[in-house]
């Protein structure tokens, strides 16, 4: 019998954090042979070949004229956008350092889902948002006020417009499967990302083998597998729940870079790692004051989750608000 922290939907969670950890240190390392340009580019269109490649096998349907819109928004924010901006940050910023200043992408994400998408700011959800970004503040502050450098603020941009891709995939995710929206974005964001072509071709005639190899790794595994995974679980999750487990990515990115990049976190750093857990623990904790309606779904409410690609345009009002 499957327990809660075993189930599909959170192991879903936990490979995207461990995914998406990896992928701040191999950016260092693509980003020092390729430049952010062409890195971007070739982590994105590698990604959209692979999806697009199984997606006949897997049942991936055509989108609706309706939906073009929010996916050209997932495409531009949380791919187009997202990729330059964090490579470019990461020319001058550690992989670890950058990772604590994307974890407060979630925030924004709740921010928007409870302006737009009628989900409830609960008590717990707001200070245990405080506190893990406090906890990103202490490590981001490790080497004092000279942590926010003018890189520093281009990777805090790159936090915003993924928050922005997280709200905007909530409402393709009531009609469509996480395969799809993940498609979807990730070839849009590859056309968004076109006029980089020609740099690309520039930086590839003299790359080194090794960030040719992450450029790959990043668009098959964080980027392609990466955010299937991810939309496999906010489709069947509330947004504050698995936004909120992003906060876990950079305690982990600490460990994955030492290994890999040998950063060696401070201590203060470790400290602030500590805090972003305990505000991932307390944002999901569980609420005795949540309605009976928004608790975890019946069996039936299940089995509809689970045909949530299917489900007719008629469950959502106006600008995709869940009715």
């Amino acid at each position: 019998m499957l327990t809660p922290l075993t189930s599909p939907r959170f192991l879903s969670l936990a490979g995207t954090v461990a995914l998406w950890a990896s992928a701040f240190p191999a950016i260092r390392v693509g980003v020092d042979g390729l430049g952010p340009a062409a890195l971007s580019f070739l982590r994105l269109s590698s990604a959209s070949i692979a999806l697009v490649a199984v997606a006949p096998f897997a049942g991936v349907r055509l989108p609706h004229r309706r939906d073009l819109p929010l996916i050209a928004l997932c495409g531009l924010t949380g791919m187009t956008a997202y990729q330059v901006l964090l490579n470019w940050g990461e020319i001058h910023v550690e992989a670890g350092t950058a990772s604590l200043l994307i974890a407060v992408a979630p925030v924004f994400s709740v921010l928007l889902a409870g302006a737009f998408l009628a989900e409830p700011l609960m008590r717990n959800v707001v200070i245990g948002s405080v506190v893990a970004v406090a906890g990103t503040a202490v490590v981001t502050l490790a080497d004092g006020l000279s942590g926010f450098t003018a890189a520093a603020l281009v990777v805090l941009a790159a936090a915003v417009v993924q928050g922005t891709y997280h709200f905007a995939t909530k409402p393709l995710l009531h009609r469509r499967t996480g395969l799809e929206v993940a498609t979807y974005a990730m070839v849009a964001g590859t056309v968004f990302a076109l006029p980089l072509l020609p740099a690309t071709i520039r930086a590839t005639t003299h790359a080194p083998a090794d960030a040719l190899l992450s450029a790959v790794f990043l668009g098959l595994l964080p980027s392609a597998l990466g955010f299937v995974l991810w939309g496999y679980a906010v489709a069947r999750l509330p947004l504050a729940t698995s936004t909120a487990a992003l906060y876990l990515v950079p305690p982990v990115t600490l460990v994955v870079s030492f290994v890999w990049l040998g950063e060696v976190p401070h201590l203060i750093e470790l400290a602030g790692g500590a805090i972003t857990v305990a505000g991932v623990v307390l944002i999901n904790r569980r609420r005795s004051e949540v309605p009976q309606d928004r608790r975890d779904p019946t069996p039936s409410t299940a089995a509809a989750d689970r045909g949530a690609g299917q489900e007719s345009e008629s469950h959502l009002g106006p600008c995709g608000r869940v009715l």
